[in-house]
């Protein structure tokens, strides 16, 4: 049995993305597994970080986020909803972010939710081992599970939107692998607007076959700062890639 945080980000109980939150939890509690669900807009999530984050904070004295939000954070001084998020991530085995793509990115309660439940202390900084590899939060698997409305030939090499790798590669190679998450390829729905009945139980299926392996497949190889690919000032070294490789490729082993 394993743990498996599931974070949802969709304001409508009736959405693609809330069938597939549900979904993904009945069919992991099926397999044996142990679930916990942050539906972040059924908890009327606060997405922004400001001083009620860090309730023993000074007033008179300016909110530097990151030194203050590590300072509340190895205290035991964070607010409690954050605090609470930060022990699910801890429970957990396995983390999966469900939402829709909004304007090539995260919806902003989804942002807020790593905003601020990512502090200092908990998932980088100086505290914690360093990042792109063996840090905070190693040991943990981590998928995205996204919705899009656009066709899956726009999201290509050549497609107008760019490759849907690069898209998330934020989430993938500056959130997961950051903090130590390793990253599997995201799952993704296209053409989502308007979905017939026989493609979401396509879609359904071929997310069923995901989460059978969720702890099975390989994940993303990103290079980690600390193997001996990157120089002092975390740039690639020369030579450790393949010809012709470039752009965010490079930090991944060929």
């Amino acid at each position: 049995m394993k743990k498996i945080l599931i974070v949802s980000a969709h304001p409508d109980p009736r959405s693609l993305n809330s069938a597939l939150t549900t979904f993904a939890s009945d069919h992991l509690r099926e397999a044996g597994h142990e679930v916990r669900l942050s539906d972040l807009y059924a908890m009327k999530w606060k997405p922004t970080v400001d001083a009620d984050d860090f309730p023993a904070h000074d007033p008179d004295h300016r909110l530097h986020v990151m030194r203050t939000s590590e300072q509340a954070t190895l205290g035991g001084h964070l607010s409690p909803d954050v605090a609470a998020e930060q022990e699910k991530i801890r429970w957990s085995d396995a983390v999966v972010l469900q939402f829709p793509m909004w304007w090539f990115s995260a919806p902003a309660i989804l942002k807020g939710w790593i905003d601020r439940v990512f502090t200092s202390g908990f998932a980088y900084g100086p505290q914690v081992p360093p990042p792109y590899g063996e840090s905070a939060l190693a040991g943990r698997r981590a998928l995205l599970s996204v919705t899009l409305g656009a066709r899956e030939t726009s999201f290509s090499d050549r497609g107008i939107h760019g490759r849907l790798t690069d898209v998330l590669h934020p989430l993938q190679h500056g959130l997961f692998w950051f903090t130590g998450m390793t990253p599997l390829e995201p799952f993704a729905v296209h053409d989502a607007n308007e979905l017939p009945e026989e493609r979401f139980q396509a879609a359904r299926e071929a997310y069923a076959r995901r989460l059978d392996t969720l702890f099975t497949a390989e994940t993303v190889p990103f290079r980690s700062l600390t193997g001996g690919d990157y120089d002092r000032d975390m740039r690639l070294l020369p030579g450790r890639e393949r010809p012709g490789t470039a752009g965010l490729d490079l930090h991944v082993l060929q």
